[in-house]
């Protein structure tokens, strides 16, 4: 998260922008963030029974994820009686 410089200024905001920030990133905030289910910033900040609620998020590596997306696509939309046979044969 950030302030948008041009906004800010725009709109008269930069220092309830900033404070909202510094409220967000503040011991205070991330537990809040953390009973909402956001994954917070500084765990330390955050009681363990909190952190046991948030969701872990597993990494998959890009290329994997989308070779199997790709896979998917043509089963599902290119093989024969496929997505893009319906489509065309409805016209």
């Amino acid at each position: 998260m950030t302030v948008v410089d041009k906004n800010a200024d725009r709109l008269g905001t930069r220092k309830v922008a900033e404070a909202y920030l510094k409220y967000l990133y503040s011991p205070e905030g991330q537990k809040i963030a953390a009973k909402n289910f956001y994954r917070p910033s500084d765990r330390r900040a955050v009681d363990a029974e909190l952190l046991q609620a948030v969701c872990r998020i597993e990494v998959v590596q890009r290329e994997r994820c989308l070779r199997r997306l790709a896979k998917t696509r043509r089963r599902t939309h290119f093989a024969d009686k496929g997505v893009f046979d319906q489509i065309y044969a409805a016209k």
